[in-house]
């Protein structure tokens, strides 16, 4: 397996912070339990000592140091009695501290002080370790000697050393089942990441069509519904671009073949006569202004969509900008025959925008609207509500089907595809128009209704912006 892989990564994660809790955690019990055990062995022989030291008023009497001897045999423990120079005068049996043999000058300077003598002793003899508490025996506050009680502790290290060796063994049972649950974790944490890795590595050799299980509801589920996404938005720009070369290729060969024929014509001097020669001109001079305003179109769509058009905003009349673009339009609707109406409220706010650029979305709506409208009329209307400017442009038109609705602003996109050509326009005055409202802070809605016309909606907030803030 792959080191650098992320199941390895995950589980040598887990697998650490596992160990970083067993091994201290171990370490701590292993001590409570020790230091439990010799405590209370300690409290028991220090309690004893107490009250063997309290119960000897002299150390002249063999009965009574026999007893102790004695009583040491019997209890498992080992009594050892000193007098005031320190010398042994009692045993009950251990063989390192025979009688008349003189203890630690150490030990037997705290005890001549007053003080308790507690320490590990090791007979080195019989091989086995003693717990001790050495106790000062007093007479008439007088030193007269010292007691010892030694408690054997073998036993105790035996059962400390099987506690260890349980506490390993379980240590060692719950790492492997650490183990085991880092694998089974860290594999169902990392399926999901493989999968997506194959499914964005089949995206980028152009499988678009695949998806994703997002049935959970956590980050991963998150992230397949993002790629999910992607998977579709990808899909919709192929087929976007397809169709926008598709349309390109189709707007462009029509009047190049125009172009082409028309061309041939006049330079065989195929005509009958001079207006026809004239006609001829005329047709060939539409086509280029045709080409001319795809290009154009299509030059400042692309500036829109990477965000390098410049605007000139100020704080403009917006009365004046929507009067302009109803002027320069009202020629052309009445030409075929429309009344266009503007209705206004009177005292609106100023709006900071580019007032050239607002009167471009206008006269693109207004023209399109002249565009798809027989008979009837045309309303534009400038009103405001709360803090927003709305300016709307309705026609009496043929609507739109709500199927459609969706797409309106896409480029090149018609709902009448048949008539495009009779109705002129390149595909891209509604996908210019969104880019321009949208760079504005603005928004744009439609609603339509096919037989009864269609309304564009536009929303402009007239807040003020900072001077130094960037467009």
């Amino acid at each position: 397996m792959n080191r650098n892989s992320i199941v390895v990564k995950i589980g040598t994660s887990i697998l650490l912070i596992v160990l970083a809790v067993l091994l201290p955690l171990g370490f701590i019990m292993n001590q409570l339990f020790t230091g439990f055990y010799f405590n209370k062995t300690q409290e028991r022989i220090n309690d004893l000592s107490d009250r063997y030291a309290a119960s000897i008023s002299s150390l002249k009497q063999e009965e009574f140091l026999d007893m102790f001897e004695t009583l040491g045999g019997l209890t498992g423990q080992q009594i050892v009695i000193v007098d005031e120079q320190g010398t042994v005068i009692a045993n009950s049996g251990l063989p390192s501290l025979a009688e008349g043999q003189r203890i630690d000058e150490s030990a037997f300077a705290l005890l001549k002080s007053g003080s308790t003598v507690q320490e590990m002793y090791a007979d080195q003899k019989i091989e086995e370790r003693f717990l001790s508490v050495g106790k000062p025996i007093f007479s008439n506050d007088r030193f007269i000697g010292a007691i010892f009680v030694l408690e054997p502790v073998e036993d105790m290290y035996q059962s400390v050393d099987m506690v260890e060796k349980a506490m390993v063994l379980a240590g060692i049972g719950a790492l492997f089942l650490a183990i085991g649950f880092i694998f089974i974790v860290s594999r169902k944490l990392s399926n999901p990441l493989l999968e997506m890795e194959k499914a964005t590595r089949n995206m980028a050799e152009g499988d678009l069509q695949i998806r994703l299980d997002a049935s959970t509801k956590d980050e991963i589920g998150s992230l397949a519904v993002a790629i999910n996404d992607l998977a579709v938005e990808l899909d919709r720009f192929r087929s976007n671009r397809r169709e926008f070369f598709a349309n390109i290729s189709h707007e462009l060969r029509t009047p190049i073949t125009y172009l082409e024929g028309y061309a041939n014509v006049l330079e065989n001097e195929l005509y009958q006569n001079e207006e026809e020669r004239q006609q001829y001109l005329q047709i060939i001079q539409q086509e280029v202004r045709r080409m001319s305003k795809l290009v154009e179109d299509l030059f400042e769509l692309s500036k829109l969509e990477e965000g390098r058009l410049a605007l000139d905003c100020e704080e403009v009349d917006v009365m004046e900008v929507v009067e302009s673009a109803v002027v320069k339009t009202r020629m052309k609707a009445e030409e075929k025959g429309l009344k266009l109406e503007f209705h206004k409220e009177n005292d609106l706010p100023s709006l900071y925008a580019d007032g050239l650029r607002m009167e471009q979305i206008l006269i693109n709506l207004i023209d399109n609207a002249i565009r798809y409208t027989e008979f009837g009329k045309i309303r534009v209307r400038l009103t405001k509500e709360s803090n927003n400017i709305m300016i709307s442009v309705i026609d009496s038109g043929m609507g739109i089907p709500e199927e459609d609705l969706p797409f309106l602003f896409e480029r090149f996109y018609r709902v009448e595809k048949s008539r495009s050509r009779e109705l002129g326009g390149t595909g891209l005055g509604l996908a210019i128009v969104k880019q321009l409202v949208k760079l504005q802070r603005g928004r744009i809605e439609v609603t339509s209704e096919v037989g009864k016309g269609t309304a564009f909606h536009l929303t402009f907030p007239v807040e003020k912006r900072d001077e130094n803030e960037e467009d």
